[in-house]
């Protein structure tokens, strides 16, 4: 059956296609994967249209100002960067005309309850001292965990990172038999704590390098081992800072894809997407069929079944799986400078598993969060904050919406916030406070089409995780692709435009 509106419109819309001859393709949403593959595709020859609901470009990796106060409203890990290159370097452009970024030399800033704090140094050898002689680890053991984590992720990571998981020809040929020969049974049936456990003697080494799994929403006392190759790409691979924060990549991004000539409309949601017996036809704006060779969607996968394909059984059949953890933002304009902060600052927990017990299981606030708090003006004082302050993004984990009294929460997190780093800080943070937002899982949801607020989609917190989440295309509609981190390979910047790469190798091969 076709989905249309009406007979006349759906006559225009046949008509359209027939007399069009440049391949034509709909990217729905202007989140990151959504603005590297309306390039990528523009590279490809097609032309390319991008609906999003939003006012701007960026989904989650946003941005706002109040009063003298720049905030990045999202994403605040920028690592990998050669992902963005590559894009540049594919599209013919000088990536230094668009965009720039410097290595950080301290990854991290972590603090603990009985007033411990370690510096994850670039350096391996300065960080390897640093728990040595702050957290009494054995001298190399640092070295010796990077090392695991490195070679995981280059036999193994890159070729589930890199490729779809869902199609046999490609698995073959990325080397999948060398990947799983490579594989080591702990890394699969043991748990990211339980192998942090086995290598780091100290407790809170082993909970410096469980908050990896946070990285994609998971839990680390049920999320495979495998996820320790994450600490390698911030910490053998560097983290970095873009000049600007991290706008200047939505900025960059969005300045390329209008200049290979995409042509982007904003306040324009998709309200469906059209397909015939088995093939896609294009997508309804306005009540107005728009005709297509391909769409792709950058929405939440589930959303996409839900709402734009009318399929609830693929959607209810996707929410059999776990969604992962969401988040709590305050976005605090801070009337004080802390020499003591860096970019990157974590406040631990004192009990790391309950907490996540509650993000996970109970679905419930904790008393004692961990805090995470960013803050660019470190990095370009006097441009992202007024003189003498600082702009913090402070987050909290918070547990995917299911209904829970955020308003309620919201007050919960921010006092329990607010003692926590006062009493750590030894100042009374409250006070200092002149400028406010704030940002909880259904704003999240409202405002990036997140299902529950969820900000990975789907958690990592089982072994099969990898291979159950959606495939970059679809196996029912000839023509229909997804990106972005609902789908494989996952959620956050690298993985994101790491699902757009794989999408349009897909859609190449699928023209020829």
């Amino acid at each position: 059956m076709v989905e249309t509106v009406a007979a006349k419109p759906f006559l225009k819309f046949h008509l359209a296609r027939c007399m069009k001859s440049t391949p034509t393709a709909i990217v729905i949403g202007a989140g990151i994967a959504g603005l590297a593959s309306a390039i990528r595709l523009a590279v490809q020859g097609m032309q390319v249209t991008v609906y999003e609901k939003n006012a701007y470009p960026g989904g989650k990796l946003s941005h706002f100002t109040i009063s003298a106060y720049q905030f990045d409203a999202g994403p605040s890990l920028f690592t990998q960067p050669g992902h963005i290159e590559e894009l540049f370097a594919l599209a013919g452009e000088p990536v230094e005309d668009y965009f720039r970024y410097r290595k950080m030399p301290v990854s991290c800033h972590y603090f603990y309850e009985d007033g411990t704090q370690v510096k994850a140094y670039a350096d391996h050898d300065l960080f390897d001292r640093e728990l040595v002689e702050k957290l009494d680890e054995e001298p190399g053991s640092l070295q010796h965990y990077l090392k695991r984590s490195e070679n995981m992720y280059r036999h193994i990571g890159s070729v589930f990172l890199n490729h779809s998981l869902h199609k046999r020809a490609t698995l073959f040929k990325a080397g999948i038999l060398r990947a799983l020969k490579a594989t080591r049974w702990s890394y699969l049936f043991r748990t990211m704590h339980q192998l942090n456990a086995k290598h780091f003697r100290n407790p809170k080494t082993v909970q410096l390098f469980n908050r990896y799994a946070t990285y994609n929403g998971s839990d680390p006392y049920q999320a495979p081992g495998m996820l320790s190759l994450i600490p390698h790409l911030e910490h053998s691979e560097g983290s970095y800072y873009p000049a600007g924060g991290m706008i200047s990549i939505t900025h960059a991004l969005y300045r390329l894809a209008e200049k290979k000539g995409v042509r982007f409309c904003f306040n324009e949601p998709v309200e469906r997407i059209i397909h015939n017996e088995g093939v896609v036809q294009g997508v309804v704006v306005n009540g107005e069929n728009i005709p297509a060779d391909i769409v792709v969607s950058n929405m939440d996968v589930y959303f996409t079944y839900r709402h734009l394909l009318r399929d609830t059984y693929q959607a209810e059949k996707i929410l059999k799986q776990e969604r992962s953890s969401s988040a709590l933002i305050f976005y605090w304009g801070i009337r004080k400078e802390f020499p003591q902060l860096d970019l990157h600052n974590i406040f631990f927990a004192k009990d790391y598993q309950a907490e996540f017990d509650h993000l996970f299981r109970l679905k419930q606030w904790y008393h004692d969060p961990t805090v995470y708090i960013n803050i660019t003006s470190k990095c370009e004082p006097g441009l992202q904050a007024p003189e003498g302050a600082e702009n913090w993004f402070v987050m909290v984990n918070a547990p995917a919406n299911i209904g829970q009294d955020w308003a309620q929460y919201r007050e919960q997190y921010r006092s329990a916030v607010i003692e926590k780093l006062s009493r750590l800080l030894q100042t009374d943070i409250e006070s200092l406070i002149e400028a406010e937002e704030v940002l909880d899982p259904v704003l999240i949801q409202s405002r990036t089409a997140s299902y529950m607020g969820s900000l990975y989609g789907t958690s990592s917190n089982s072994r099969m995780a990898a291979f159950l989440r959606h495939p970059n295309f679809s196996s029912m509609i000839r023509g229909l692709y997804f990106v972005g981190g609902s789908v494989h390979p996952g959620g956050g910047i690298p993985l994101c435009l790491q699902s757009a790469k794989i999408m349009s190798e897909m859609v190449e091969k699928d023209r020829k």
